[in-house]
């Protein structure tokens, strides 16, 4: 699946484990890193102040983590897969591992690592393994994510 395809009327079924999800990229501006400043109240000078970054060794100024794991996380809404979510159930395993500089652009990429069914026949759970990755393919963020799922009305098995 790739695109933009609005909400979509994907089930805990359409997916499986090893099917691979693409978001679309966003370029990372100033805006970016002052906004999520003023919205969060994580006034870092690392993201915004340019000297003070250059002067712990980075090119510039570079965007928050939070602000890099919450633009994965939105862009891949942007596949139409999570039409049929009805709840989020959190992430794990939270690494950031390149930094994001204004000019980047990052895209989320994720593959389904485990669907399984809940006691209750018309829910399941998918678990994505989350990628972030620039403009030059390098990966900056990884990261997994579960979500509780419509299942198929009326075709509902709790087999897997």
């Amino acid at each position: 699946m790739s695109g933009v395809t609005g909400q979509g009327q994907v089930f805990w079924e359409d997916l499986t484990v090893g099917d691979a999800l693409r978001g679309p990229g966003v370029t990372i501006t100033d805006s970016h890193l002052v906004q999520w400043a003023g919205l969060t109240g994580d006034w870092v000078s690392l993201h915004l102040d340019e000297s003070y970054a250059q002067g712990a060794g980075f090119a510039g100024r570079i965007a928050h983590g939070p602000l890099s794991l919450s633009l994965s996380l939105g862009l891949l809404t942007q596949t139409g897969i999570f039409g049929n979510v009805k709840a989020w159930l959190g992430l794990d395993e939270v690494r950031a591992t390149a930094p994001v500089f204004i000019g980047d652009t990052v895209h989320p990429e994720a593959e389904v690592v485990a669907a399984r069914p809940t006691s209750k026949p018309e829910r399941g759970i998918w678990t994505l393994a989350y990628r972030t990755v620039n403009q030059r393919g390098d990966t900056v963020m990884t990261f997994s994510s579960s979500f509780l799922v419509r299942r198929r009305p009326g075709g509902a098995s709790d087999e897997v």
